[in-house]
């Protein structure tokens, strides 16, 4: 008779996802999609909301979330708040996605 292991479903889907490299993809969809909440939860509402009506475009490439900004003031805003952004995001997501973020 076998000896059987069960696997957690979660697990399962983490290990096919790994090793189809889907996973990584994944995460930084989550971690773009947590741009607005992460900013609610670091700025005031009147400024979170302004960066959010500011905010043009993200994308992820080599471990930097790219944040395009139509207004110079936030984006400077923006740049002080770098870390604390990218800790909240990566502590959203739960792991390690990007390294930096770039305004432009």
């Amino acid at each position: 008779m076998f000896k059987q292991h069960p696997i957690s479903v979660s697990n399962l889907l983490r290990s096919v996802m790994r090793n189809q490299g889907l996973e990584t993809p994944l995460l930084q969809r989550r971690l773009i999609a947590a741009w607005d909440e992460v900013v609610k939860s670091l700025m005031d509402k009147d400024m979170a909301d302004f960066v959010m009506e500011s905010t043009v475009r993200k994308d992820i490439r080599n471990q930097t979330l790219w944040v395009e900004i139509n207004a110079p003031a936030v984006r400077a805003d923006l740049q002080m708040k770098c870390s604390d952004l990218i800790a909240a995001l990566n502590n959203k997501v739960g792991a390690q996605v990007i390294t930096s973020i770039r305004f432009y």
